[in-house]
């Protein structure tokens, strides 16, 4: 009851705020991530110490199941799709960064208290910081001047309110960054490799603690990093309204971002909470999507949830999107994340999905664990969905795997798609699998199902809720219960269930 009333007055005070500004955003970053997120180190010379609050000189390693690299794909058309960028363009080699203020490694002045920085001029950042080590207290930044910088602004930061880049190290310590223009991201670091996914960045670090980001047109992310940065933030509060604007946003080139506490919240269309063509992780925050996915991972990425709260009423369909749902994984083939396995992890908290299915894979390989999660569907059945969408070039192939988890829905699984379904330790799914599938534009997508695997340990339970055709079984018959329904494996219906 605690954690439903402060998610209500979470909620509440994100439509304030966004009801208020509408009437008015060749090394990888050489730092371990915060404590508490557990895993493997970022590759990279060895860590410098980092500021108070982000556990020490020594803090622990990234979450396990980090695979590097950003995936490909091609967000959808139309300010960058969800959150992300645009094809190709220009490099940053070609850009020509223009700042009203400028801190670089001349700067003698190490701690800044109380400064502001203001821009009103189109494809100028309010403030640029390069080569310098840095400290901003309460600092105050506005930002106007709209961009139809494209690649520029979403993959190198071109217009961004503060843009961090050739190996700096920043740290931000409460204070306000406010975007009111299109192609002005509120806080980007750009890691420096060119876009190249999967490359080691120049070691550009942001800490970013206590401050409020806000950000009101297209393309304009919240906390942005791309090009093989690192992004350490907490307790933020993060808006963003306009379309493909993510509060937690990356694009080419990948990276690494830790978030630790704060309100995440995006009400415009193809943006959700989280778009990751990188290494993200997310713990003890409040995410909260108006109108698109709760989360996107594009290509060979991950996103780590960890003690989250995420609610997401997607009730819009996004370029080449036919489906409605709360997590998307998928692979445009932009170019903007490279090929491979995406990877989805959920440990406690909660997951509540208000429109549409709460999982959705197309185009890609991807992994989803849940361990200790409440799922709340009140979208539709559909737990999960595996088959074509709007976009093309590879297949459409889930494993999700079930550790110590409830789960209840309909699994859909297309005809030319394929599931591996694991339950162990503890958990139970009551639902059924189906290939009979809808978009939702009304279009038949499937009508029987694909290859589907499942197994249950001896701990687990699956409780059927219709007649179910699955290609292999393993495990005991006695922990189907059969509810008045058949399980078929290979078209012979298993025997022995409860």
């Amino acid at each position: 009851m605690k954690r439903l009333l402060s998610v209500i007055l979470a909620i509440i005070l994100l439509l304030s705020a966004f009801s208020a500004f509408a009437d008015n955003a060749e090394s990888m970053a050489s730092e371990e991530p915060p404590e508490g997120f557990g895993g493997g180190m970022p590759s990279g010379d060895p860590p410098v110490e980092s500021p108070e609050g982000f556990g020490g000189s020594n803090p622990p390693e990234p979450p396990e199941g980090f695979g590097g690299g950003a995936p490909p794909g091609n967000p959808p058309s139309g300010g960058g799709g969800f959150g992300g960028g645009t094809p190709p363009g220009a490099q940053s080699a070609d850009i020509i960064y223009v700042a009203a203020t400028e801190i670089n490694g001349d700067t003698t002045v190490k701690t800044q208290i109380g400064e502001t920085y203001t821009s009103g001029t189109s494809d100028e950042n309010a403030l640029l910081v390069t080569q310098a080590s840095v400290t901003l207290e309460n600092p105050t930044v506005f930002k106007t001047g709209d961009s139809d910088g494209g690649d520029s602004c979403n993959f190198y930061g071109l217009n961004a309110a503060v843009l961090i880049k050739d190996g700096a190290d920043v740290v931000i310590t409460g204070g306000t960054v406010e975007s009111s223009a299109s192609g002005a991201n509120g806080v980007f670091v750009y890691g420096g490799n060119g876009g190249k996914n999967g490359a080691a960045g120049d070691g550009t670090t942001l800490h970013i603690s206590d401050t409020v980001i806000t950000t009101t047109g297209d393309g304009s992310g919240g906390l942005m990093t791309t090009g093989g940065g690192a992004t350490y933030a907490e307790n933020l509060t993060v808006t963003t309204s306009g379309q493909s604007s993510a509060p937690i946003r990356t694009d080419r080139g990948g990276g690494t971002v830790y978030v630790d506490g704060g309100i995440y919240a995006s009400n415009g269309l193809g943006s959700p909470v989280i778009y990751s063509t990188a290494e993200i992780a997310v713990k003890n925050a409040v995410l909260v999507s108006g109108l698109s996915e709760g989360v996107c991972i594009e290509g060979m990425n991950s996103v780590v949830l960890e003690n989250c709260d995420l609610t997401a009423d997607n009730t819009r369909c996004n370029s080449n999107a036919t489906f409605l749902d709360t997590i998307m994984i998928y692979q445009s083939m932009s170019g903007d994340a490279d090929s491979g396995t995406s990877s989805f992890t959920m440990t406690g908290g909660s997951l509540t999905s208000l429109s549409g299915h709460m999982f959705h894979v197309t185009n890609t390989r991807a992994v989803i664990t849940l361990s200790g999660v409440e799922l709340v569907n009140k979208g539709s059945d559909v737990l999960l969905s595996v088959c074509d969408d709007g976009w093309s070039g590879a297949s459409n192939v889930a494993e999700l795997i079930a550790d110590a988890q409830s789960l209840s829905g309909t699994i859909l699984v297309g005809d030319n798609s394929a599931l591996t379904l694991t339950l162990k330790n503890g958990s139970a799914f009551e639902g059924c699998v189906s290939g009979e599938i809808e978009n939702a534009k009304g279009v038949q997508v499937s009508a029987e199902t694909g290859t589907v695997s499942v197994s249950l340990d001896e701990t687990s339970t699956w409780t059927l809720t219709a007649d179910t055709y699955v290609t292999s079984f393993s495990g005991s018959a006695s922990n189907v219960i059969g509810n008045g329904y058949t399980l078929y494996v290979n078209g012979t219906a298993l025997t022995g269930t409860d």
